[in-house]
């Protein structure tokens, strides 16, 4: 991939020499996400955080990577103040945008909708999240995030549990994983199980990968990762079957133990009732530190497609 300039819209669009020049730029930026030292690589250059769904971690840790490079921020910070509740449409948005900012960095609830903002805008679009589609930042630091805490990623065995369905952050991170020698264990209600087509990607691709229901019986098998995720509100038409789904898989620390005392501890978060506070005191709970690792993986992208890393 030719990062200068590109849109980074999926996971798809990346090799693996692709996901290891983001790491290694990440790698280089930790200096500087960490405040250890100061960098104005981006002086002069603004990003525009298009953020038409909620978000916390994913906006500020954007704002922060694009900051403490020495650029600056402008901010759409909701749906009901954009022209979008006008009619405009996110193909005349990404017109506009680009003579205000240097890249995008969007957020919106339909899926596909960034690549509509991409195909009018002649700047970087980096997709922050479109509903149940893709999310390829939080991926990319989940990737690093995995290396760091494991020290590898080729032969480990990784679990992904609670909403595979509508979980874009699975969805993403399985399209890198499929460049790697690991195998997969997706845990999850029938209700809510992996998307057909990721499965058939991961076959195509060759990767090994089994579907299971029983949560503790997987923690007890001794996976090197557990990634745990919510139940999604936001995407139900029925309330009724979410409340029927909620709690499905709770990991406590009493049920973590059971599991590999190396065992990796991800979530994207924000959690709801999928992993206990007491859980936190583990050393191997990575999901807060997994959060922090967005900024310097930010910062990489940021870097890369503006030309500067």
């Amino acid at each position: 991939m030719k990062f200068k300039g590109a849109d980074i819209l999926s996971t798809k669009l990346f090799a693996r020499n692709d996901i290891e020049k983001v790491m290694r730029v990440a790698g280089r930026m930790e200096p500087f996400a960490s405040k250890r030292k100061l960098s104005d690589i981006l002086q002069g250059k603004i990003l525009a955080a298009l953020f038409y769904e909620p978000s916390t971690r994913t906006r500020l840790s954007f704002e922060t990577a694009m900051l403490r490079l020495g650029g600056r921020v402008i901010t759409v910070p909701a749906m009901e103040t954009s022209s979008l509740t006008k009619g405009e449409t996110l193909f005349d948005t990404g017109k506009m945008v680009q003579n205000y900012a240097d890249v995008i960095a969007m957020r919106h609830p339909k899926e596909g909708s960034v690549t509509e903002m991409a195909e009018g805008a002649d700047i970087s679009v980096i997709n922050a999240g479109d509903g149940p589609g893709q999310h390829p930042t939080q991926a990319l630091l989940d990737m690093y995030t995995i290396r760091k805490e494991q020290g590898k990623i080729d032969g480990l065995t990784i679990a992904m549990a609670g909403d595979l369905k509508f979980g874009r952050t699975v969805h993403s991170l399985c399209y890198l994983l499929a460049h790697y020698k690991v195998k997969l264990i997706f845990v999850s209600p029938k209700e809510l199980k992996m998307p057909v087509n990721v499965c058939e990607f991961l076959k195509k691709k060759g990767v090994k990968f089994s579907v299971e229901s029983d949560f503790d019986k997987v923690i007890k098998s001794g996976v090197d990762v557990l990634y745990c995720t919510r139940i999604q509100k936001e995407r139900f038409e029925n309330e009724k079957e979410y409340l029927k789904l909620k709690g499905v898989f709770v990991l406590n620390k009493k049920k973590a133990l059971t599991g590999k005392k190396t065992m990796t501890i991800m979530h994207a978060l924000p959690r709801i009732d999928e992993i206990a506070t007491d859980v936190d005191s583990l050393q191997n709970a990575a999901y807060f530190r997994q959060a922090r690792n967005g900024v310097a993986v930010r910062m990489a992208l940021l870097a890369l497609v503006l030309g500067k890393a």
